[in-house]
């Protein structure tokens, strides 16, 4: 069984019909928390009326926080990070388990094949529109045809849903606050576990998810993930992915074994340098989110 950490924030009908839709179509009874941001439109009162188990914040506190938060919550080794606007159809766990059980290490990341409504460039995404909302959500179009498009697992990686063993995500220290609200937190996350040894990154083809849209990054104002990545790193989003998790595909053998250790970059040298001469990163992107003292008291409960 999974832990799901499902962090909310203001977008009660996409939270009920995506824990609908794992309570339906999971092939077990998997642990559902939740953190509600907010939830004065009703989620927090909703949660607790489910007996879900759950945290809760006064105000938003990012991404960052919720999924650490979260994380410290959680019953299971291993934990799927899904956001409110998804919907699970059948076989999704299923197929991560089946993606476990071929990998002969726990230091693994897996990932979810989206289906989306809008047409997207990426060769990961499935377009099919099923509706851009709860209201107009075609539940039977999409268990119709959810499978039709053949996928197979590709070594690389994606976006949430993202499945990860408690062990790793603690050794590596989970999502790194300096990323609030949480913009690069993930590419962040990818090279952290990359640093930490692991080169198996799988994207599960059968593993599948209808995805409305980023309908909570839309509602903050950005930090610019970029310049935190190259100022940490000493290299560009770009170089890690085009240099290092591309060469998985390349490398001539299963889970990219052969793929190097990072090195910094001239650009990134560059640029962490006048980053850092020019601008206060984090801390003037996180103030700039937040301009808050505190974040509120924090509430934990259901689950019992």
């Amino acid at each position: 069984m999974f832990s799901i950490l499902i962090p909310t924030w203001n977008n009660l009908p996409y939270l009920q019909l995506c824990v609908a839709s794992i309570e339906k179509y999971s092939s077990q009874p998997h642990e559902i928390i939740i953190h509600v941001n907010d939830g004065s439109d009703g989620t927090l009162e909703w949660v607790k009326a489910s007996g879900l188990k759950y945290s809760h914040s006064a105000k938003n506190v990012g991404i960052c926080l919720s999924l650490n938060n979260l994380a410290a919550k959680a019953s299971h080794d291993w934990m799927l990070y899904m956001n409110d606007d998804m919907v699970a159809c059948p076989g999704w766990d299923a197929a991560f388990n089946d993606a476990i059980n071929a990998t002969d290490t726990d230091l693994a990341l897996y990932f979810g094949t989206l289906i989306e409504p809008n047409q997207s460039q990426s060769p990961l995404i499935i377009n099919q529109n099923h509706g851009m909302n709860p209201q107009e959500f075609n539940e039977a179009a999409l268990l119709a045809n959810y499978m039709n498009e053949v996928r197979d697992d590709i070594e690389g990686a994606a976006l949430q849903p993202t499945l990860v063993h408690r062990k790793w995500w603690t050794v590596v220290g989970g999502y790194s606050i300096e990323f609030s609200p949480g913009m690069s937190t993930d590419d962040d996350l990818l090279m952290k576990f990359w640093v930490a040894g692991c080169r198996n990154f799988r994207v599960v083809g059968n593993s599948r998810f209808y995805h409305f849209g980023f309908k909570s990054t839309g509602k903050i104002k950005h930090n610019l993930g970029g310049r935190i990545f190259a100022m940490k790193w000493g290299m560009t989003q770009k170089e890690f992915f085009r240099d290092y998790l591309g060469s998985l595909h390349n490398s001539g053998e299963a889970g990219g074994q052969t793929a190097r250790f990072p090195r910094a970059t001239r650009l990134g040298k560059f640029r962490r340098a006048g980053y850092g001469w020019f601008c206060d990163y984090p801390l003037e992107g996180i103030e700039q989110w937040d301009q808050r003292s505190a974040v509120g008291k924090w509430e934990e409960g259901g689950g019992e």
